[in-house]
């Protein structure tokens, strides 16, 4: 009988990238003849503005709750301290494995995604429909420079196969491309590395040290972000001051800003106003208005999407004036495979054999999954990236039964059949025969 390992990596994130690496062989350190399957994309999906697709938009509402969810349980982990992830870019990659998810399994990962009750096939038109929205931009005009770049990419050993059917899924509904690697050479490393530098604009290089030789294939998504504020801080209005932090006060550089046109909301909770930036979208700077030093804390892990969308819809224009300390963080994120069974991800469970479309003839779950995630806000605009990392197993499926014990007693006539083996015939019958009297 066959042993079966597999390692896979999913590395998600706001401004980084996805991989998920697996790898097989047999008892003898074999590995499977597989190539990989080429295939022509489709044009990503034009939402039809002023028609509706309640799918897509159930896709893309269960993305931000999501966000929210995922959030509100990491959250609880920082201990005080300063926290950030990428929630979308863990979102988008398990999207697309929705296409590799046994029937058992999918239900339940469309639920824990926000996404109960749409098929497949919505959740593939709605991430397309996504993408078409986030890169395509034909509002903007052929100058217009996109700040957000989405890549997607498969990286495949020679020697195996990814299903042709998720390979032209993966191409036609997230533009994930099919590359051929060694995992045995620095070169796989190096091939990735290139791919994610190039990616996000060179901001994170140096991502793979190395591939376990026995891996298979990687799955890599990388969103680069880098945006200017549409109306920037002026940097000599920047002022060092106090900053009262749950550990005690600390110092900061206050940059300023004050005037009209500010977008702003308040209720008995919170002040919010956002920031937004020169080519469209923008970033929500959220006060609770809470006296206790977790305040925040227990603001994001209480948030959800309807009251998010409650915040944009009752925000205004106004005059105003804002303080907002620049900052820089980054964190480590090592629970995030406990937070995502928590959340109902239902491709942890080795016993349910969850990823059966990926790779032929194996399964996978996935066996861990750590995140590291940075944001800098300064007087000029916003940079994020994270680096999130699954690691995958193939399932062995339960161990067999052991035989029960028998007992055979040739006390009556019997048969006999004697053989040899032969390269084309197999076990070749020379004599066959019957006891009835010994």
């Amino acid at each position: 009988m066959k042993s079966i390992k597999a390692a896979i990596f999913l590395i998600p994130c706001l401004c980084g990238i996805v991989l998920l690496s697996f790898c097989t062989h047999d008892s003898g350190g074999n590995y499977r003849a597989i190539s990989i399957a080429k295939v022509t994309p489709r044009e990503l999906q034009a939402p039809v503005y002023g028609e509706a697709d309640q799918p897509a938009r159930i896709a893309a509402n269960g993305a931000n709750d999501f966000a929210f969810r995922l959030s509100a349980s990491l959250v609880k982990q920082s201990e005080g301290g300063n926290f950030v992830c990428s929630p979308y870019s863990v979102w988008l990659p398990l999207a697309a494995l929705v296409n590799a998810t046994n029937p058992q399994s999918k239900a339940a990962l469309l639920t824990a995604l926000g996404a109960p009750g749409i098929t497949e096939a919505d959740m593939n038109r709605a991430s397309s429909r996504m993408l078409y929205d986030l890169t395509k931009l034909p509002n903007k005009g052929k100058d217009y420079y996109n700040p957000l770049k989405i890549a997607n990419a498969v990286f495949v050993r020679n020697d195996v196969t990814l299903r042709k059917e998720f390979a032209q899924t993966f191409m036609d509904y997230y533009r994930g491309s099919s590359i051929n690697v060694d995992f045995s050479s620095r070169d796989a490393a190096d091939a990735v590395n290139r791919w994610a530098s190039d990616n996000t604009n060179g901001l994170i290089k140096n991502l793979i040290v190395e591939f376990d030789p026995e891996t298979v294939a990687a799955i890599a998504n990388a969103i680069y972000f880098s945006n200017r504020w549409s109306r920037e801080f002026q940097p000599e209005s920047t002022k060092q001051d106090v900053f009262h932090s749950p550990a005690g006060e600390s110092t900061a550089f206050y940059m300023l800003r004050e005037g009209s046109g500010q977008i702003y909301f308040e209720d008995s909770k919170i002040q919010a106003t956002s920031l937004q930036f020169e080519s469209g979208g923008g970033m929500y700077i959220i006060l609770p208005k809470s006296g206790t030093s977790n305040g925040a804390a227990e603001f994001l892990a209480s948030m959800t999407n309807e009251y998010f969308n409650e915040i944009q819809m009752k925000a205004a224009s106004t005059t105003g004036k804002l303080l907002l300390p620049r900052f820089s963080i980054e964190n480590d994120i090592k629970n995030l495979k406990e937070v995502l069974e928590a959340l109902g991800v239902p491709l942890f469970d080795p016993d349910s054999d969850p990823i059966t479309a990926l790779v032929e003839n194996y399964t996978l779950y996935i066996s861990d999954a750590i995140q590291r995630a940075v944001i800098k806000v300064d007087e000029k605009g916003t940079t994020a990236a994270a680096v999130t990392v699954l690691t995958m197993n193939a399932t062995s499926g339960p161990p067999p039964e052991p035989p029960k014990p028998f007992e055979m007693i040739c006390n009556k006539p019997f048969v006999f059949i004697l053989y040899e083996q032969t390269y084309d015939g197999g076990s070749q019958i020379l004599f066959t025969g019957i006891v009835n009297k010994p």
